[in-house]
């Protein structure tokens, strides 16, 4: 698994979501690469990582936690925050505190869970991989995008970064929608030992801010932190995202 290293102070790891690599969080560099070390990762099958590793999250924690200092920050966006929450539960003493950017314990709505998308947007992605592979990941990508302010030429870069390092592999993307789909980690939210933060997008289309609350509320040392954007809060709200993150760090001091 490829993972980029820069920056000085504390680490801090760097999960992304489905369809993108570690570039995504371009935005944020500046911002924190004066106080931290960064781990930009690349997840299995996408960006630099083309090795074997199936895009599992049993698998992929594991193979991050050997990877990464321990007392690191680990912030995972979107699907990346399954991965992110999956390590606290397999090591919490490895990680000294998590921050979930877009990203709830179950992405799915139903059994008792009414914050989810419906299970058919993502059925409908996977059967658009075999379709058009391009068009499905634009498509998504707008999806991300909306309730943002990002304008055309905005998008269009966008667009091009998720393919910078070579189109993200099929069995990975099938895979991490298979990871969307199924993965329930509510349970695992109650029982976190270290700080964490929830930062929800108020106009994201992906993932429900209220599923965001929930978690904040449920996990022991939880905060919950909604910005005026859509799914990507780090495009737009660079900044901001990154004084959260400094204000988690203090916290887990």
């Amino acid at each position: 698994m490829f993972i980029r290293t820069l920056g000085n102070g504390p680490p801090l790891v760097l999960i992304h979501g489905w369809a993108m690599h570690g570039g995504v969080f371009e935005p944020l560099l500046g911002h924190l690469a004066h106080d931290f070390t960064i781990h930009l990762v690349d997840l299995p099958g996408h960006g630099r990582s083309r090795g074997e590793l199936e895009l599992a999250p049993h698998a992929t924690a594991d193979a991050l936690l050997q990877r990464v200092p321990a007392g690191a920050i680990w912030v995972g966006w979107s699907l990346g925050g399954l991965f992110a929450l999956k390590a606290a539960a397999r090591a919490p003493e490895r990680i000294r505190a998590l921050a979930a950017v877009a990203s709830s314990p179950r992405f799915v709505a139903g059994d008792g869970w009414d914050f989810g998308t419906r299970p058919q947007v993502f059925e409908q992605f996977a059967a658009g991989l075999a379709q058009d592979f391009t068009a499905t990941i634009e498509r998504f990508l707008a999806l991300e995008a909306a309730g943002s302010s990002l304008d055309a030429a905005t998008l269009r870069a966008l667009e091009a970064r998720a393919f910078e390092h070579g189109r993200p592999s099929a069995r990975a993307l099938e895979q991490g929608l298979e990871v969307l789909q199924a993965a329930d980690l509510r349970a695992v939210v109650g029982t976190l030992a270290m700080p964490s933060l929830w930062l929800a997008g108020r106009r994201d289309r992906m993932v429900s801010p209220a599923a965001m609350r929930w978690a904040a509320d449920a996990a022991p040392s939880g905060r919950y932190l909604e910005l005026d954007t859509g799914h990507m809060p780090f495009l737009t709200e660079s900044g901001r995202v990154a004084a959260a993150l400094r204000e988690l760090a203090a916290r887990a001091a």
